[in-house]
Parts: structure tokens; C-alpha cells; sequence
């Protein structure tokens, strides 16, 4: 099942990078608000950051969304991931060019973990802080 997951997300990768998208579906893709932290709900405690490291890694996740999550061909994810009932509401019914996952792809458990991966990315510095841009 993970090979398929992973073939599946390298076939779509491809097929993303050989067209473009419609601005319209960039635009609503990368305008998703942010959240400064975890809405009360979510449940990142209850998921496992360093299996959902691997399942992001093992799922092809990084292909679109890049290795820190910091965004690509798909978008940013985190740090400050939207709140987790709103990331599997939109892995199960996209409407970028992410194609849908069931439940029978990845569990809710399973992201979950990455819900809780995605939690443990830091900040990235401030600019005033990088020497090069000073």
C-alpha cells in the first residue's frame, strides 16, 4: 500500500510539473489563512511527529509540498499547519491539483502524525537576523 501511495504521488508529481495550473486554483491553494498555533481541537498530541516525519517522507508528501514542508508545486504546510479537522477535510475533497485521498490511502490516524510532524517545524529566522541580508 505505501509503494502505491508513493508511486501514485510521483506519477501526479510528474503530471503537475508537465502543466500549469490554473491561477484561479494557485490562488485558493496558497490563500488558506495560517494559524499561529493549533486551534484548542486538534488533536496533535494525539499524533506521533516522528511517524508522521517518516509517513510524509515514505508518502510522497515532500514531492509536492518540499522537504520542511515549506511549499513547491503544492503549498506551504507548515510552520503553523491549518487546523487538522481542515487539512483531512481537504486531503479527502481538494480543489487545487492535489488529487483526493481515502481513508483507505491514509488513515485519519496517519495524518494525524503528520498533522503532529508538521506542529514540530520551527520558524524560519528572522530577517534581521541573517548576516548575508543585513
Amino acid at each position: 500500500m505505501k509503494r502505491f501511495r508513493t508511486a501514485f504521488c510521483a506519477a501526479v508529481f510528474c503530471l503537475a510539473l508537465g502543466s500549469f495550473a490554473a491561477p484561479s486554483a494557485w490562488s485558493q491553494a496558497n490563500s488558506a489563512p495560517k494559524a499561529d498555533k493549533p486551534a484548542a481541537g486538534d488533536k496533535a498530541s494525539a499524533g506521533n511527529a516522528d511517524r508522521g516525519k517518516k509517513l510524509f517522507v515514505d508518502d510522497g508528501c515532500w514531492e509536492c509540498h518540499g522537504r520542511a514542508a515549506q511549499g513547491g508545486v503544492g503549498p506551504r504546510l507548515g510552520p503553523h499547519p491549518l487546523p487538522l479537522a481542515a487539512i483531512i477535510a481537504y486531503i479527502r475533497q481538494p480543489t487545487a491539483e492535489m488529487p483526493p485521498y481515502t481513508a483507505k490511502v491514509i488513515s485519519d490516524a496517519e495524518i494525524a502524525d503528520i498533522y503532529a510532524f508538521l506542529n514540530t517545524i520551527p520558524d524560519p529566522p528572522k530577517v534581521d537576523t541573517i548576516p548575508l541580508l543585513k
